[in-house]
């Protein structure tokens, strides 16, 4: 029989950098941490060693690169359906270990791997292991937030926020990882993922009783079409895949046009070959904790505003950010203060922006409510998602970098930006359908 885990109150450090959240969330965002942060160090160690041939990487294009960035979200979208039902058979917690596995596995393969086919594999391997993390934790967290809005926004904002810390500090991890370790830096990633399996195995509790899966009901496919034709979800999707393409243009491509030696068509794009993995790094810094501020703040907002305010206020932070880029990236002849200038509208715009991922997110867990039993393939959509607009995202960033560099990858995050925007209306129109404050039958609230 699984046992409800212990929804005592952190204190201390722990306390004052989550709130007010139970000790079971703060062992899930815990791991979450870890397993994120195993996975921007493998990416961004992918990138640099991809970048720098000479320490036996194969020769790869922009276009390359996206289609190996874009088989890791291959593998998330066609495998988080599947692992999301099995965690609600099989219970959240069991399946949740089976991603830092995974993920162990494929970086030791990494660093073996010396050509694209199996660099490739590799890449499906550990897109699995966030398929079968991302459905199990989620369903979790709907189920222990079900009662609690303030809670559910509060966690979903601490979900990302250790998600994208985590892919963050990896990421900014990885320059200093590869000028130290090179290509044995894989080999260092496998004892964090190992890390990451020590914390779901011994820090996260079961299931809560009486929210356990319905055991009767095999996982498989029409189980799952049956909950879409059933639910609000597809309302939620366009905007969500639009705005997961436009982060994912800049998550791979730029990084490989900020380090990588420019082609002499681009010389007068200021950004382009500019930077070396360590600036890279600082940057990030920088990026994650002005985005982390923004998801503190947009959470605690979950029961004043609507989730598609949010969500609108996010696109316009984004296009900010897009301009203040396009600005800096065309500043060699402008001057310090200009690209100064520049830099602050894109800080005050990537805080704005960070509000849509978790409003998107509580949105989704909203509508799990309506399937108590189904909770992990409810918010396995979340993979789905990401995944579909990351692969978007990845393969147009290869196109576009290719064709104008920065300026190309500009562009693009421009269009997506648009396309977030244009269904958000109707999103609007019938967001009091689908509970917009977080539990069932609860009404909208009155604030915009």
């Amino acid at each position: 029989m699984e046992t409800a885990p212990d929804h005592g109150r952190p204190t201390g450090l722990v306390h004052l950098i989550l709130g007010d959240v139970p000790r079971s969330l703060v062992a899930v965002l815990a791991g979450t941490f870890t397993l994120r942060f195993s996975t921007g160090l493998t990416g961004g160690l992918l990138i640099y060693y991809l970048a720098h041939p000479e320490h036996g990487a194969p020769v790869v294009d922009a276009a390359q690169l996206g289609l190996l960035m874009a088989a890791f979200y291959v593998s998330e979208l066609v495998l988080a359906p599947p692992f999301g039902l099995l965690s609600d058979r099989w219970g959240h917690h069991r399946v949740m270990q089976f991603g830092p596995l995974f993920g162990l596995v494929a970086v030791i393969l990494t660093y073996f791997a010396s050509n694209v086919v199996l660099l490739g594999g590799t890449r499906i391997l550990e897109g699995a292991s966030t398929a079968a993390s991302v459905p199990s934790i989620l369903g979790f967290i709907a189920v222990i937030t079900a009662s609690d809005e303030l809670l559910r926004g509060r966690a979903a904002s601490r979900f990302e926020g250790a998600t994208l810390a985590g892919l963050g500090a990896g990421l900014v991890a990885a320059g200093p990882v590869w000028e130290l370790l090179h290509r044995q830096g894989f080999l260092l990633n496998a004892g964090i993922y190992f890390v990451s399996y020590l914390i779901y195995r011994f820090g996260v509790p079961e299931t809560p009783v009486g929210h356990a899966p319905g055991a009767e009901r095999l996982p498989g496919l029409h189980r799952y079409l049956e909950i879409l034709r059933s639910s609000h979800v597809w309302l939620l999707a366009p905007t969500w895949i639009a705005l997961n393409a436009a982060i994912g243009l800049w998550t791979t491509q730029s990084l490989f046009q900020l380090v990588k030696e420019p082609a002499p068509k681009f010389a007068d794009q200021y950004l382009m070959g500019r930077v070396d993995p360590l600036q890279v790094s600082l940057g990030l810094v920088a990026a994650g904790v002005v985005f982390f501020a923004g998801l503190a703040f947009w959470g605690e907002r979950f029961r004043t505003m609507r989730r598609t305010t949010i969500l609108f206020y996010g696109i316009l932070g984004g296009a900010a950010v897009v301009a203040a880029v396009a600005v800096i990236n065309h500043s060699g002849d402008l001057g310090p203060l200009v690209r100064i200038a520049a830099g602050a509208v894109a800080v005050a715009g990537l805080f704005v922006l960070a509000g849509a991922t978790p409003a998107a997110l509580g949105m989704l867990a909203d509508i799990s409510e309506a399937f108590p039993a189904d909770r992990g393939a409810i918010m396995g959509l979340y993979s789905v998602f990401l995944a579909l607009g990351q692969i978007i995202g990845s393969l147009i960033g290869g196109v576009a970098a290719d064709w104008r560099g920065i300026d190309g990858i500009i562009v693009a995050t421009g269009l997506a930006l648009v396309i977030a925007l244009i269904p958000l209306g109707r999103l609007r129109a019938v967001e009091h359908l689908i509970g917009t404050a977080g539990t069932a039958g609860t009404p909208a609230p009155a604030a915009d």
